[in-house]
């Protein structure tokens, strides 16, 4: 077993965290108090836009949903009326200067979630400087700007915040890194305007998400069918991503007989990675996807999902933006 694997078997089964992560997780704790503490005095500066931020971000380290309702929030503003685009951070990318991304952006430059994001034809904006960033999506003429995985970045003031929670795995054992998942205490929920919960158990108070699926994209000429065509079929599924086996288990609950195939998230894919040399289907994430069409065979396919939303949280959502706006 790995240590990544050992400590995210303490984080979330039965397991005992090694008894270093213990003096770790609390000079984590004291850094990140410290951190904030320097924005509330005025030490470190938070960048105030011209335009309302919505901040979307989580808790606890790997994926819970965050791009998906990025991309959902995004549509449902830009349904009401509003311009909305999205900066990022661009995880997994090489770009450090801020880029506005164009049609057709390289995940190695720039990231494999901005990338799924521009193709849903919402304006995108990567930068290690956040606020820079932001800044060329209202010289671009949008008039709300969403964060993308932005929680802990207080470089970018904010108007609303969304934390998006893990439905099932959800908090773990409740410890700060690396003695547990959380890369804030859990004291941190009370800030936030509004909590998403992404399948699994709603808490009072969580909004609800699924993620919702049904059809599968071939990678070579983007031709779809029903993801049910391949009930009973034994399928290769890839996932690098920050909770591959959610995705693992979505197929399974398709009826398909899913050969596990983990990456570490944002991995950067090579030929030799997918080559299973057995014919049997590949099924892929829409994330993994923007990585693979270069090498994509007949046989490769990906797996979009929609994140579905009380139409009530989008409305609420506007009308906070609109008070928001300056």
């Amino acid at each position: 077993m790995t240590l990544a694997q050992r400590l995210e078997s303490a984080w979330y089964g039965m397991a005992r965290a090694p008894w270093w992560t213990g003096p770790l997780s609390w000079l984590y704790g004291a850094v990140i108090a410290l951190r904030r503490l320097l924005y509330r005095m005025g030490v470190l500066r938070s960048v105030r836009l011209s335009t309302p931020v919505i901040v979307i971000g989580n808790l606890s380290v790997g994926g819970t949903g965050k791009t998906p309702l990025t991309i959902a929030l995004a549509e449902g503003l830009r349904l009401r009326g509003y311009t909305p685009g999205v900066v990022s951070r661009g995880y997994g990318g090489t770009q450090k200067l801020p880029v506005l991304l164009d049609a057709s952006p390289d995940p190695a430059l720039v990231g494999d979630e901005p990338c799924l994001i521009r193709a849903s034809g919402v304006p995108v904006a990567v930068g290690r400087d956040r606020p820079a960033a932001a800044k060329l999506l209202i010289e671009a003429g949008c008039d709300v700007v969403i964060a993308d995985d932005g929680l802990q970045h207080y470089a970018l003031a904010r108007d609303l915040e969304i934390c998006v929670i893990d439905g099932v795995r959800r908090f773990g054992n409740g410890r700060l890194l690396p003695a547990g998942p959380l890369r804030e205490p859990m004291s941190r929920l009370q800030k936030v305007d509004y909590r998403v919960c992404n399948g699994g158990v709603v808490a009072p108070g969580d909004i609800p998400m699924e993620l919702k699926g049904g059809t599968v994209r071939a990678l070579v000429d983007d031709h779809t069918q029903p993801l049910a065509d391949f009930a009973g079929q034994a399928v290769h599924a890839v996932a690098a991503i920050g909770n591959p086996l959610r995705f693992f288990a979505s197929l399974r609950a398709q009826g398909l007989q899913v050969i596990e195939h983990p990456f570490p998230d944002h991995h950067a894919f090579v030929a030799s990675d997918l080559s299973f040399n057995d014919g049997k289907p590949v099924l892929m994430t829409e994330k993994d996807a923007v990585k693979c069409r270069a090498l994509a065979q007949p046989h490769w396919w990906s797996v979009p999902v929609r994140a579905m939303l009380p139409p009530a949280f989008f409305d609420d959502v506007e009308a906070r933006v609109q008070r928001a706006k300056r």
